[in-house]
């Protein structure tokens, strides 16, 4: 018998971040997990239509805080291996598009109580021994925005699914909200483990199915992300789990008359050359794929003289350096009047003095290594530009070290050219760009926040003047998708913040809202008529 039950999702409570105190359940159960991680090599396959494919194509997975420490080998997706996931998604699509919206709402609610709880620990110190993330970060990305994701979209789809037109007595009316014909290709960057997740859970939850390359940087924590989704009970070939060459797996992907749509996060020049390939292929798919991405970022403060400086020194050295600055939101560019420059930078180097840096399993570390060697020369590239340049000077950090890990210390970068190379360009690191200008040229020095980035992603403002705070809000409109006052510009939270930016930053379909479900559904109009006209002047009165 069909459950007919009308089911009420409401918005939930955002997942709780707790506090692993030395000597708490968590931190007990954490330290355990980390340690078993770090004394284990796994092995880890390709998923394919549920079952575990091995190539012997090999990679492996290594600490960034220690590259000498190798934490699993993976086996590397072919040609032949993709279109086995081709073929594994259409076939799940059949069943998964059926199936009722309850079943896969019961689904994803149950994957997020297997991340709140049994596997908590598992995927936290996942993402902090493979993606060097310390303890609090680790977290408030694979523990609770992971989980606020699947439950906030629950409701979200609640929200799409009874949003229907209005009837009459003579006419029945509904929309359906069908999933995409073909399979979502997934694309997830290391950044995030929850992003990650989402990437395929927002479309799958619309009744989709993917096909999802992993970061091979964040290859360990996905993994076991995927197992949790198959333990509950996700069906075989809703989601296939692939590693290996980027380049490889898109060209087979972007060929197949199946493919339905991209969500993606990563570079911009990436999302770029996949939006080109899609338009040259554009007359091989069934219908026009959707396309939904969140790429780069050149996030800045802007600081007003009215601005209270510890309020500014903590938000740029936390919005610049937690995480090492790896976040699309981190504050990268810096805007302050010269008359308070000089007590900020005062404060910046005090709490530049107190972290530490090293490895993640020594939890005193607040700065920790970057993720691999490609981006650790290239912010060090910017480092030493900056050491040669006679328009900027390091006025914090600059120093660096590849030896063991991928360390760069925080730095701060002072410059007198607003259009300074690390003023514009994405560095994703721990760097930090600064022009003071001066305190009566506030309206110049915002057109150039506006213009000097290609970027529209994340950007704050601090002051206390509340009305000039609006008149440079205003000007900013189109320069970040999420803006902030008096804060850093990082740290969305679903269901309060939903992300994304426009420009170069992608499409602004704001993961974490309602607004990205509906990119994964294409609606049909159904009109039942109860009283069918027998005359064809019926409607034509006036004829007779």
């Amino acid at each position: 018998m069909n459950n007919n039950a009308i089911i009420n999702y409401p918005l939930p409570q955002n997942e709780p971040v707790k506090s692993y105190l030395k000597g708490s359940p968590e931190r007990i159960a954490l330290d355990a997990e980390l340690e078993r991680q770090s004394s284990t090599v796994i092995e880890i396959p390709l998923i394919i239509g549920g079952k575990e494919v091995r190539t012997g194509d090999m990679g492996e997975v290594v600490m960034p805080h220690d590259h000498g420490h190798v934490l699993a080998r993976y086996h590397k997706a072919g040609e032949k291996e993709v279109r086995m996931a081709i073929d594994a998604a259409m076939a799940a699509h059949k069943e998964w598009a059926r199936t009722s919206w309850h079943t896969r709402a019961a689904i994803l609610l149950r994957i997020a109580e297997l991340l709140s709880g049994k596997y908590r620990a598992v995927l936290n110190a996942a993402t902090m021994l493979g993606q060097s993330k310390n303890i609090y970060q680790a977290e408030i990305d694979s523990a609770c925005e992971a989980t606020d994701f699947l439950r906030y979209n629950v409701a979200y789809a609640s929200q799409i699914y009874s949003n229907q037109p209005k009837s009459n007595n003579s006419v029945i009316d509904h929309v359906e909200y069908r999933p995409l014909e073909g399979f979502i290709f997934s694309i997830s960057p290391f950044n995030f483990t929850a992003i990650a997740s989402n990437l395929n859970m927002s479309p799958v939850m619309m009744g989709n199915t993917t096909i999802w390359k992993t970061a091979t940087t964040a290859i360990l924590s996905n993994y076991y992300m995927m197992k949790v989704y198959m333990e509950a009970g996700l069906p075989a070939g809703v989601v296939n789990f692939l590693c290996g060459s980027g380049s490889l797996i898109g060209g087979v992907i972007l060929e197949s008359p199946d493919f339905g749509g991209i969500h993606f996060t990563g570079s911009t020049g990436t999302f770029n050359h996949l939006w080109k390939k899609v338009g040259e292929n554009l007359t091989k798919y069934r219908s026009y794929p959707r396309l939904v991405g969140e790429t780069g970022g050149k996030d800045f403060i802007f600081v007003h003289p009215s601005a209270d400086v510890s309020e500014v020194a903590v938000a740029a050295f936390c919005g610049a350096f937690e995480f090492q600055g790896q976040k699309c939101s981190a504050a990268s560019r810096m805007y302050i009047p010269k008359s308070l420059w000089p007590a900020v930078l005062e404060k910046m180097k005090k709490y530049a003095s107190e972290v530490r840096t090293g490895d993640v399993r020594d939890p005193q570390n607040y700065i920790n290594a970057v993720i691999d060697e490609t981006s650790f020369d290239n912010i060090v590239s910017y480092i030493e530009y900056a050491k040669n340049s006679d328009k900027a000077s390091i006025v914090i950090g600059g120093e660096y070290d590849k030896s063991v890990g991928y360390f760069v210390k925080p730095t701060v970068i002072e410059t007198t050219d607003p259009k300074f190379k690390s003023m514009c360009e994405e560095i994703f690191g721990p760097v930090l760009t600064v022009y003071p200008y001066d305190d009566d040229k506030v309206d110049e020095t915002v057109e150039l926040c506006e213009s000097t980035s290609p970027y529209a992603l994340t950007g704050s403002v601090f002051g206390r003047d509340r009305v000039a705070i609006d008149r440079i809000i205003d000007r900013l409109s189109f320069a970040a998708g999420n803006f902030y006052i008096n804060d850093k510009p990082t740290g969305a939270v679903v269901g309060m913040q939903p992300f994304g930016g426009g420009r170069a930053s992608g499409t602004n379909d704001k993961a974490g809202a309602y607004m990205n479900l509906i990119r994964w559904v294409s609606p049909r109009a159904v009109k039942e008529n109860l009283v069918p006209p027998v005359d064809y002047k019926a409607t034509y009165p006036y004829m007779d």
